[in-house]
């Protein structure tokens, strides 16, 4: 991995990470394919629309399709048909998410499978072997997510607990283009966060993320901890902040210093008709969409905006046709990728702030 910092804009920064499938410029935002997949598109969609990187999910790819298939096809990037970078999550979301068919202990968690019911034993070990066959250009380090509003001392235990799976996953094993990020909790506690990122970026991760965000603690709350976090990270290192978020939350994150997002956002509320515009959210079932002959952004140059109508977008998802998934899916994603791109740009022009305080008030 090689990670050089191109220019910078107040915290902002662009960057270059160059990864074993490719160049990835930053701030980047990586969708989601929970399962090898980004739900409605295509690979070659993807890389048509700007993904540079996208993400997979360690615990759904162990429950299905398991890693004897992914195995047999020599990888998850063979597998999807995805020829640039990967990144896979640890499975330690799934300790906050799945909380109710699991249980946790020092050596790992223990998860009710939800596919077929069987025992699953999740471990930093068993985390870092799976993303290992998965073959991802960046494997996370398996953490214990806490909600968002824990007790204090529960987020303690959980802060501490991630700081000794850290270091037991970089004791394992690891593909030779492989990297691991490192990522720091602490809950809504700054005192704490700032302590656990001491701790965690001390180890010898290739990248650190801000992990435990946007699970419960209030939003304001989440920004003032970004201003004060994220800078505070290796500046020589990519910066992850991780499951986060609205295109506010992500200018805001950027404007902090982070430089890599990801989120099910774009993708999951296309899918229940919501599309990100750079005039504000657009509710597709909304009536006064009904006769609407404009596209759903006049500025956006994506193949929705171009082909179709808020009338004819409002039509298929009343009918519930899968175009609509795959129309409302496209142009988010295109949305949250230009908005990069503009970060991006904005911080070569060392405009950053200006652009950012612009494209809120123009989101609002």
């Amino acid at each position: 991995m090689r990670f050089t910092v191109d220019a910078t804009s107040g915290k902002a920064r662009a960057a270059t990470l160059t990864l074993a499938h490719g160049d990835v410029p930053t701030p980047i935002f990586m969708p989601v394919g929970t399962y090898g997949t980004v739900k409605a598109m295509t690979p070659r969609e993807l890389e048509e629309i700007g993904a540079r990187i996208i993400l997979g999910n360690t615990f759904h790819l162990w429950q299905r399709p398991g890693l004897e298939v992914v195995g047999a096809v020599g990888g998850l990037h063979r597998l999807a048909g995805w020829s640039l970078p990967m990144l896979t999550d640890s499975g330690g979301f799934q300790v906050f998410s799945l909380a109710h068919i699991s249980k946790l202990n020092e050596d790992g968690v223990v998860f009710r499978s939800p596919v077929d019911g069987s025992a699953r034993n999740l471990t930093p070990e068993v985390s870092m072997a799976i993303q290992a066959t998965l073959g991802s250009d960046i494997a996370m380090a398996f953490d214990h997510c806490p909600p968002g509003d824990s007790a204090r001392a529960v987020v303690i235990d959980a802060m501490e607990r991630t700081t000794r799976w850290a270091a037991r996953c970089l004791a394992a094993p690891r593909p030779d283009t492989q990297n691991r990020f490192g990522i720091v909790q602490g809950g809504a506690h700054l005192d704490l966060r700032l302590r656990h990122l001491e701790q965690i970026c001390a180890l010898p991760f290739d990248g650190f993320a801000l992990g435990g965000f946007s699970v419960g603690e209030p939003i304001p709350v989440m920004y003032q901890l970004l201003d004060e976090l994220a800078h505070r990270l290796p500046a020589e290192r990519p910066r992850y902040l991780m499951g986060v978020g609205t295109p506010r939350d992500l200018l805001t994150a950027i404007g902090a210093g982070v430089d890599m997002f990801d989120c099910v956002m774009p993708t999951r509320n296309a899918r229940n008709g919501q599309l990100f515009t750079w005039r504000g959210k657009i509710v597709i079932s909304n009536a006064r969409h009904k006769l609407d002959p404009a596209p759903p952004d006049p500025d956006c140059p994506c193949e929705t905006c171009k082909t179709f109508s808020l009338a004819y977008l409002r039509h298929l998802h009343a009918c519930s046709e899968i175009l609509f998934a795959r129309a409302a899916t496209l142009h988010n994603l295109h949305f949250y990728l230009e908005l990069s791109r503009r970060a991006r740009q904005a911080i070569l022009d060392g405009r950053y702030e200006a652009f950012a305080a612009e494209a809120i008030a123009r989101l609002s």
